[in-house]
Order: structure tokens, then C-alpha cells, then sequence
């Protein structure tokens, strides 16, 4: 006799034709999408130590980008007396310059420049690269010929030199502009990585599979691809990040980018040039100052780049998952780690 595909009561028992117990809504979909990626990697990153610190490092540059330049007044010549020392006057608590211009408010107001740059550069950077990555390693043959062609000539171009070509042309005063250019030639290397990343990829049996479903190549790309490539993209993104501070601060310190307001590099380039802060102890914290505040917003982004590395392991992400499980479950005491870490044994194994 055959299999009965129902049961007594005559309903249909196969699980082709079972229903859901509930219809998911659009805010269902969209209420976990905000719990995979936000809320669960933001949980991990906040119980990595390196993280957390990472994080409030750069919520103080941002509060100092947005809120403080609204609240501290905007340092001016000649507004307190000259050299004053950190903490000496607390109406001045990182004391003054040569000029008598308020060190904390120079980097306060100096900052939503810096926070400007950041992001045009290293977005461009990031785009560009993606995009010249995916598309040369998805395509391969010819496409993938030229653009890498194009990708290798263009990143073995001298970097300085371009920029001092570039910066005379141009004489990029806006921050939005002056981060593009500083970050001309820094997708070159970051689409190298992903193109090999997506060679690697392309073969996968799922993309295969999206393929021969008539699946179009944007589809494939954007769908299949590149969710895959996000850790090298993220990462990539904090490391263009650190490179335009320090490839800014450098370059306004030496004179080549133009200026109409304060900088922390030009702060360093006065503080060096003009009163000699470098041998001088009595002008020693307007050197500091500004070099304190470039390498802690360095820092910053190194750390969260760190901690990030935990938010892509999938040992980590399982063991959290299986905990947040554990907890909707209700608490069992001990056995919610072990189950934590088996789940999480089990995920690395595979």
C-alpha cells in the first residue's frame, strides 16, 4: 500500500503543503533585520572591552563635531592671555596658543572638518573599490584584464606628487572635497582584496545556484556577494579612516593643502614653526594638545577595528545567538552557557 499522506482527523500531514503558524508582517521582517545588523553586533561589540573604549572615543568626536560647536565659543586672536598652561585657568582647561586663542576650542571647532573628511574619503575610497573589486572578480576575462590594468597603474602613481598636483589644480578648500582627493588612490588596494575575495566567492554553490535561477548580475552581486565581503569592507573602511587623519594633518602641517580656518595640523605646523613649542616647555602643551587629540581619535578607530574582528566570528555571533535563545527560553541557570558553547563548538567545527 502506498504512504497515506494524511492524517486521521483528514488533514494533510506533508510539510510541502504545512502553513506557518503566522504570516510574518512587514515590521516583523524589518524588526529582525534590525536585530541581526544592529542591535546583535552592537551587543558585541560592546561586551569586547576594546570596543566599548572604541566607541565612546569616537561618540567624543562626534559630541565635539556636532554639540560642542555650538556650545564652545569659537577661539578668536588675542581672547585670553598668551601661553596660558593646561588647568592653569579653567576657563581655558588646555590652556591658550602663542596668539591667545583657546587650544580646546581649536579642536572642538576643528573637528567637523576632520569628521567631513573622514567620511567623503573613506566612502569614496570604499566605493570605488567595491565596486572595481566585485565587478573584476565576479566577470573575470577581459573585464577583469582592463580593470585591473587600470586598478595596478593607477596605485603605482607616486602618491605625494599626485596630491601635489591634485591639491594645485584643484586648491580643494572644502573638507568634503579635500577628503576625496586624500583618498584618490586609496581604493586601489582595497579592490584588489576584493576582487580576489569575490573569485573565491563566485564559484560557491549558492551563487551557482542564484545563476541558474535567471538571477541577474546586480542581484547576484549586491544579494549574494556582498553581504559575504562586509568584514573586509568594514574593516577597510576604519583603516581609510586613520589614513586620511594622518594624511590631512601631515599635509596641512606642511602648508600644501590650503586653509581658511583652523586645523589641527596647522595648529602643529604654528606651534612648531612659529614659537618653537618643540624646546620650549612653556609652550610645550600647544604642540601636545592637537597631537594628543590626532592620535586619540586614531585610537579610537583602531579599536573599534579590533573589536570588529569579534562581530565576524562566527564562533562569537553563534554564542551569542544561542544565549539570547537561552534567555527567550527563561533562565536555566548554568546550563544556558554550556548550551552557549556547544552551540558555539558546533558552529566553528562546520
Amino acid at each position: 500500500m502506498g504512504t497515506d499522506d494524511t492524517t486521521y482527523d483528514g488533514e494533510e500531514s506533508s510539510p510541502f503543503t504545512s502553513q506557518a503558524e503566522y504570516d510574518a508582517t512587514a515590521a516583523d521582517v524589518f524588526e529582525e533585520l534590525i536585530e541581526v545588523w544592529v542591535v546583535a553586533p552592537m551587543k558585541v561589540i560592546w561586551n569586547d572591552i576594546r570596543g566599548r573604549f572604541g566607541i565612546l572615543i569616537i561618540a567624543i568626536y562626534l559630541l565635539m563635531g556636532t554639540v560642542g560647536v555650538a556650545f564652545w565659543p569659537t577661539p578668536s586672536l588675542s581672547q585670553a592671555p598668551r601661553l596660558v598652561q593646561p588647568f592653569e585657568n579653567m576657563r581655558y582647561p588646555l590652556g591658550t596658543d602663542a596668539f591667545g586663542q583657546d587650544l580646546l576650542g581649536l579642536m572642538i571647532h576643528s573637528t567637523p572638518a576632520m569628521l567631513k573628511m573622514i567620511l567623503s574619503g573613506a566612502i569614496f575610497g570604499g566605493v570605488m573599490g567595491i565596486a572595481v573589486g566585485l565587478v573584476a572578480g565576479y566577470m573575470g576575462g577581459t573585464v577583469d584584464k582592463v580593470l585591473m590594468t587600470v586598478t595596478d597603474t593607477f596605485g603605482s602613481i607616486p602618491g605625494l606628487p599626485l596630491l601635489l598636483i591634485l591639491v594645485a589644480l584643484i586648491e580643494p578648500t572644502n573638507p568634503w572635497l579635500v577628503g576625496i582627493v586624500l583618498n584618490i588612490q586609496g581604493w586601489a588596494g582595497g579592490s584588489r582584496g576584493i576582487r580576489g575575495q569575490t573569485l573565491a566567492l563566485r564559484n560557491k554553490e549558492y551563487v551557482e545556484a542564484s545563476r541558474s535561477m535567471g538571477q541577474s548580475t546586480s542581484n547576484v552581486l549586491f544579494k549574494e556577494i556582498l553581504p559575504e565581503l562586509m568584514p573586509m569592507i568594514v574593516i577597510g573602511f576604519l583603516g581609510g579612516a586613520t589614513s586620511i587623519i594622518s594624511a590631512s594633518v601631515g599635509l596641512y602641517f606642511l602648508g600644501i593643502l590650503p586653509y581658511s580656518t583652523q586645523n589641527w595640523g596647522v595648529v602643529l605646523n604654528q606651534a612648531y614653526m612659529q614659537s618653537g613649542a618643540l624646546y620650549s616647555l612653556e609652550a610645550a602643551h600647544w604642540l601636545l594638545v592637537p597631537l594628543f587629540t590626532i592620535t586619540f581619535l586614531n585610537f579610537g578607530f583602531v579599536l573599534l577595528a579590533q573589536s570588529l574582528d569579534q562581530v565576524f566570528n562566527p564562533r562569537v555571533r553563534a554564542r551569542h545567538e544561542a544565549r539570547k535563545q537561552s534567555a527567550d527560553d527563561g533562565p536555566q541557570g548554568p546550563q544556558n552557557d554550556e548550551f552557549a558553547d556547544d552551540a558555539a563548538t558546533q558552529v566553528g567545527v562546520q
